[in-house]
């Protein structure tokens, strides 16, 4: 798709570039094509590339977690993490999310929980999808993921021991009896999934989230170099006089390149 763009690019310019009296000198023409915004634009960038990187630069992501192998991939707004527990021939899995919300105070909260809310910071949270899978049966717990806890909201059986697949929504964690909850936490802390869990992965997801976002700076910075030259080439090979067109044409270029990202 970006490469049609291109080529219909250069084939319209080719065409105005005919249909326009020729003229040998092309300064005039190429003044605007670098305008002062471009190297604004590209200073911010790549202050803010070295601020991210000196001042405050991201770690190599963690491997491993406990008993878990950590999967996680450039760009993707989740991490996986897997283990497997030879004893009880099973494997836990536990997809997370990056940040997807935080606690506030509620409106009629005193001023001091206000206050002290607004100093200590949002409170982030986390969603989680937790899968243990035996050979007879798949249990699934969705969780939040706090800075300093994890908390089971609903507990589901994906496959029943006869084999068969479920599609109900499974309980309410809340409304199980407190014997169930206490066997659902023993359960899950067994398995690591717990309390450290969702510290550690609040710290990697700080960490992923700053990798994110210097490498979409670098991104944006080498997509906006590029449209830039790409944009003087094309008006310097066809010849395009008319002021008006560099812009017109940049912007497609611009798009064309974000279609190829």
């Amino acid at each position: 798709m970006a490469r049609a763009l291109v080529r219909r690019a250069l084939s319209l310019a080719a065409a105005a570039a005919a249909s326009s009296p020729a003229n040998p000198s092309f300064s005039t023409a190429f003044a605007p094509l670098r305008s002062p915004m471009d190297d604004r634009l590209l200073r911010l960038l790549r202050s803010e590339i070295s601020y991210i990187s000196e001042r405050r630069p991201p770690y190599p992501p963690l491997k491993t977690f406990k008993s878990f192998g950590v999967e996680d991939r450039p760009g993707e707004q989740w991490v996986r993490l897997r283990a497997t527990r030879g004893a009880y021939d099973e494997e836990v899995k536990v997809d997370a999310t990056m940040f997807d919300g935080a606690a506030v105070p509620p409106p009629d909260a005193p001023l001091f929980r206000r206050v002290e809310s607004l100093e200590r910071g949002p409170r982030l949270h986390l969603s989680l999808i937790v899968e243990v899978s035996r050979a007879d049966r798949v249990l699934g717990f969705i969780c939040s993921a706090w800075p300093d806890e994890l908390v089971v909201r609903h507990v589901l059986t994906l496959r029943g021991a006869d084999g068969s697949s479920t599609s109900n929504g499974g309980r309410d964690f809340v409304k199980l009896e407190a014997r169930e909850r206490e066997s659902v936490r023993k359960f899950l802390q067994e398995r690591e999934v717990d309390d450290e869990l969702a510290e550690f992965l609040h710290d990697y997801m700080a960490n992923k989230e700053k990798m994110e976002l210097l490498r979409w700076l670098k991104t944006v910075e080498s997509f906006e170099f590029l449209a830039i030259h790409m944009t003087l080439d094309l008006f310097e090979h066809v010849g395009i006089e008319n002021k008006y067109a560099p812009g017109l044409w940049g912007v497609m270029l611009r798009a064309a390149l974000l279609h190829a990202m």
